[in-house]
């Protein structure tokens, strides 16, 4: 789940790939605003399949927090 999260990322934000960990913070570490997290959701929605509640995007700080939370709705 990391790896198709780091490459969304990476395209989106246009990013080197190797600098993303799951302890990146995908504002202030990657430069991502919040119009690149809302694009990131839906384009994570299309490719998985999984809807995310808005009230959930808030609480994504780190790119971990994004791949914690994708793991466990696909339980």
């Amino acid at each position: 789940m990391f790896e198709e999260v780091r490459k969304v990322l990476a395209k989106q934000l246009r990013v080197d790939e190797t600098i993303i960990t799951p302890a990146s913070k995908i504002k202030d570490d990657l430069g991502a605003d919040s119009l690149d997290v809302l694009q990131l959701l839906m384009t994570i929605e299309e490719e998985m399949g999984i809807q995310v509640p808005d009230e959930e995007l808030a609480a994504f700080n780190t790119v971990g927090d994004v791949v914690a939370y994708l793991e466990s709705q696909k339980k």
